[in-house]
């Protein structure tokens, strides 16, 4: 599938939704998309995520769906409805869910993608150790994402320190999105498996997710630029 238009999502991750809307004002929807995640969600509520689609936003809706089959796949159909770009769901909700999500967008006219979160950007091998999760970060994204796969997903959030690998093992057709996406002078913050902008996109990343760097700038159109700069998105 790749990516099609503005390859740099910018994470309104944000507590009030009036900063939202005043960031998303000295932004363009020509440039970038957004992304709203669970506490803007959660303040701002639909009527937040329909305003920025009435902006001409692409809109990426964070929520990270995981729960019984039938109730994910009414989330997504909520989610769909309000006009929304892309969706995503866990992939560790399993194979039933990961199927009734596909099916519950499968004949609409234009279906938002769907992405399968595999690993949080916040996780190492010692957090997985302590979940009962043993092995490699990288190992279990792998076969996360090919259940993703053979499931009709359009792809998955990964870390680009997995990217390189699985465009490889996916082909070119199979969406990746990456969080954890910080300039050279930028601080971690509280993500640890972390990449610049060119190293994600020369890992094969199509959709680079960026917060702080931009959001937290004193003049966030010129982040922007300079980010899109670094990667030709043009």
């Amino acid at each position: 599938m790749g990516s099609v238009g503005p390859r740099v999502i910018v994470a309104l991750d944000f507590s009030d939704p009036a900063q939202a809307h005043q960031l998303a004002s000295r932004l363009s929807p020509d440039l970038c998309r957004l992304k709203v995640g669970k506490e803007l969600f959660v303040r701002g509520g639909p009527a937040l995520v329909t305003r920025l689609v009435e902006l001409d936003y692409d809109v990426f809706l964070d929520l990270k769906f995981h729960d019984i089959p039938n109730t994910a796949a009414g989330a997504c159909r909520g989610a769909a409805e309000l006009g929304v770009w892309m969706l995503n769901v866990h992939v560790s909700g399993g194979r039933r869910m990961l199927d009734a999500s596909v099916a519950a967008l499968a004949n609409l006219s234009h279906p938002p993608l769907l992405i399968g979160v595999t690993l949080l950007t916040s996780l190492v091998a010692e957090d997985l150790n302590e979940l009962g999760l043993f092995g490699e970060p990288e190992d279990r994204v792998s076969s996360w994402a090919e259940l993703a796969a053979q499931c009709g997903l359009d792809g998955v959030v990964c870390s680009a320190h997995e990217a390189a690998r699985l465009r490889s093992e996916r082909g070119p057709g199979f969406v990746l999105v990456t969080p954890g996406i910080r300039l050279k002078h930028s601080a971690s913050d509280d993500q640890r498996r972390i990449m610049t902008p060119v190293q994600a996109t020369a890992c094969g990343v199509d959709y680079l997710v960026v917060g702080r760097p931009i959001t937290k700038s004193d003049d966030p159109m010129r982040e922007l630029l300079a980010i899109r700069s670094e990667i030709s998105d043009d």
